[in-house]
């Protein structure tokens, strides 16, 4: 996906695809156990089948999986729009449904590519963070149907419900963020240790189990970078999506100098990663 973003300027579907057919399709066989990594998600697997054994072009693929390769695959994504979440929300869905089909899963994966946004442009992971989110479905930026007056009230006496067409049936995706950073921070909702955040909101591999842990999390360390990936892996269950999206979201907030060195250091092909992050962010597009 970043060298795509990168030899593009952009979101390229077309090139998207043909790396996906071309670099990645060619590595595996439909077997969970196998592939670059030792294991290929359950959405790559369908897909693979529609596209290689099948025969499907890339219009006909898709499957229902409720996990998070998409976030995973999209997070260059948010990172190139950060400042645009117009093209955020439509680059980012477009990708999504490539391979995962279900409007909830759309709907969680361009809401957390909208919240890491936010965090890129400095805002931070509080309990407001889904009133700004709601600003820019209000002005039309993000593609989430929304009957909520100012403020996240009830509608207005009389008010006519918006037209939902080309929309994500409702904006709760953005407004969850919200609520997880809240009780990270409010001294009456105690999860001590940390990590069993997992045991609260879940530790299957479902987009809905591991976005609330990722939240709260990322809203409790948002300064600590390394509490934060730890506790993320102690939880157990499906950590290394946990880990990762929470990460993200913290990287977000404490930069490349708050991740310690000896992680990056210990990272498999190191060079090429911090060279490719800095490509990546030489092309942040900026309104």
């Amino acid at each position: 996906m970043i060298k795509s973003l990168i030899e593009n300027d952009g979101y390229n579907q077309e090139d998207f695809c043909k790396k996906l057919d071309e670099d990645l399709f060619t590595k595996i066989d439909g077997i969970p156990t196998h592939g670059p990594g030792g294991y290929t998600s359950q959405s790559i697997r369908e897909v693979y089948r529609q596209r290689v054994e099948q025969k499907l072009s890339w219009s006909e693929v898709g499957s229902r999986a409720d996990t998070t390769e998409a976030i995973e695959r999209t997070l260059a994504i948010a990172i190139k729009y950060a400042f645009n979440p117009k093209k955020l929300a439509k680059s980012i869905s477009h990708n999504t449904f490539l391979t995962q089909i279900d409007d909830i899963v759309g709907s969680m994966t361009v809401a957390y590519g909208a919240v890491l946004a936010q965090l890129i442009q400095g805002e931070p992971l509080d309990k407001n963070i889904s009133v700004k989110l709601m600003k820019l479905v209000k002005s039309g930026d993000l593609p989430f149907h929304a009957v909520t007056s100012d403020g996240l009230n009830a509608p207005k006496p009389g008010s006519k419900d918006p037209s939902n067409i080309g929309l994500f049936a409702s904006p709760d995706a953005l407004l969850s963020p919200a609520f997880m950073a809240k009780a990270a921070t409010d001294p009456d909702i105690v999860i001590e240790p940390a990590w069993k955040v997992s045991y609260v909101y879940g530790m299957p591999c479902a987009i809905y189990h591991m976005l609330p842990a990722t939240y709260y999390l990322a809203a409790r360390f948002k300064d600590d970078f390394e509490s934060g990936i730890l506790h993320a892996i102690n939880g157990g269950g499906q950590n290394q999506v946990r880990a990762m999206l929470t990460g993200t979201l913290i990287g977000a907030q404490v930069g490349l100098s708050g991740i310690p060195q000896r992680f990056i250091d210990g990272l498999n092909e190191k060079d090429e990663i911090l060279a490719l992050a800095k490509k990546l962010s030489d092309i942040v597009e900026i309104d």
